[in-house]
């Protein structure tokens, strides 16, 4: 009969000490501590751009101080698995993208599950790629490329920000469609890809805008199309890949703002509201859109919807490309 009593004192203890806790974190807002916002990619790409950014405007609206922290490696993986691991208190945030959200878990063996260790926030920016060659690649148009790429099959590489990352899947889902064989080529994010590809190390990448525009501009890289299913209104002059005599070609890479999964709803909600709040203002929209990103703030349960979407296309096309990490 003690043993019973002193059971049920001990759970009811548990019961509310986990509902204090609960209550407690819930209510902490803005953290006490600084916020982390973690990016899967190195310093210096579109993620990194987008990111600092808003955070330096969250942290202006909220009073606490957000930090952005670069994690790179594994096409982002590596950052999603942290916050997957991190503490629930609404102190870590992650700047997720398609890849390790939606196309990672169809391609390898995951520590995580995009869907249960880690909580949608808000939907945060979109931008199609741009397919970028050096000067001495020897293609000034698509058609080019594709007769490059022909000639001598698995001469011509892309590089992308990591195996599963979106600039890969673009390069997969261009290979499919062009009957062509380029050789893909990972790296840490988009700086370093570009740095080979300036450096004529490597012959293409499906660059963010951001990045690759200002080289561009100078002279140094040519564009051969964007990869959206039209063209974006900062780049008017570059055609798409979709009516380059491949109609529906799309393969957009977003990011999006998710949590460590166990975070209390309110402060899901929290964050939800201040994020859309930032994405929303008039000056963070003029200055993302001059990054070539377009702002996409959503409901929580629109962008696990949207993330659901997104996962099955892939998936789809992985299984028929019989696409793998390596």
């Amino acid at each position: 009969m003690m043993n019973k009593r002193n059971l049920l004192r001990a759970t009811a203890l548990v019961a509310s000490s986990l509902l204090l806790a609960g209550t407690a974190s819930a209510q902490d807002f803005p953290p006490k501590k600084p916020v982390t916002l973690v990016v899967g990619f190195a310093a210096g790409g579109a993620a990194d751009a987008a990111a600092r950014l808003i955070a330096k405007k969250l942290g202006e609206n909220i009073g606490q101080s957000v930090v952005v922290d670069n994690k790179g490696g594994a096409g982002g993986n590596i950052a999603h698995q942290f916050v997957a691991n991190a503490a629930p208190d609404g102190s870590v945030l992650l700047f997720g993208s398609v890849g390790p959200l939606t196309i990672a878990p169809h391609l390898m063996k995951l520590t995580y599950d995009p869907f249960k260790d880690l909580a949608a926030i808000s939907g945060g920016v979109n931008f199609p790629n741009v397919l970028v060659v050096h000067k001495a690649a020897g293609a000034k148009t698509l058609a080019e490329f594709i007769q490059l790429s022909k000639k001598k099959p698995g001469s011509v590489e892309f590089a992308s920000t990591g195996a599963g990352s979106a600039s890969h899947l673009a390069g997969e889902l261009f290979n499919q469609r062009a009957g062509i064989d380029m050789t893909h080529v990972p790296y840490k994010g988009g700086a370093p890809a570009l740095q080979d590809l300036l450096g004529e190390r490597i012959t293409s990448y499906f660059a963010a805008p951001p990045t690759a525009m200002p080289h561009v501009e100078s002279g140094k890289l040519i564009p051969l199309a964007t990869t959206g299913l039209t063209r974006p209104a900062y780049l008017p002059n570059i055609p798409t890949v979709a009516e380059s005599g491949f109609p529906g070609f799309e393969a957009l890479n977003w990011y999006a703002f998710v949590a460590p999964g166990k975070t209390p709803a309110p402060l899901l909600e929290r964050w939800n509201k201040e994020i859309v709040k930032v994405l929303n203002d008039p000056g963070v929209k003029d200055a993302l859109n001059k990054h070539g990103l377009t702002p996409k703030p959503t409901t929580r349960a629109e962008l696990t919807a949207f993330m659901k979407k997104e996962s099955t296309q892939w998936a789809a096309i992985i299984k028929e490309r019989k696409l793998t990490a390596d």
